[in-house]
């Protein structure tokens, strides 16, 4: 093999470049675009004035915990049958 990177090394490398992308832009729409001044560009403007994405994530806890104990309910259900 020597040095040179698998393929599975660079798909991991680009699927954790998306993720720590995807996760800038969010929490830039989430939480440091409501610190900013206003801005006079619409798309900046836009993003500040949106209250969804504030909500998403907190609110959807409760959800992810449901659905995290119900996952592990039925695979001690499924191991243990």
């Amino acid at each position: 093999m020597g040095n040179f990177a698998t393929s599975q090394q660079i798909r991991g490398f680009i699927f954790l470049v998306f993720g720590l992308g995807f996760f800038g832009a969010f929490f830039y729409a989430a939480v440091i675009s409501k610190l900013m001044a206003p801005s006079h560009n619409p798309v900046i403007s836009a993003i500040q004035r949106d209250r969804y994405y504030c909500f998403l994530v907190p609110l959807s806890l409760p959800i992810l915990v449901v659905a995290v104990y119900f996952h592990w309910l039925n695979m001690k259900l499924f191991k243990h049958a």
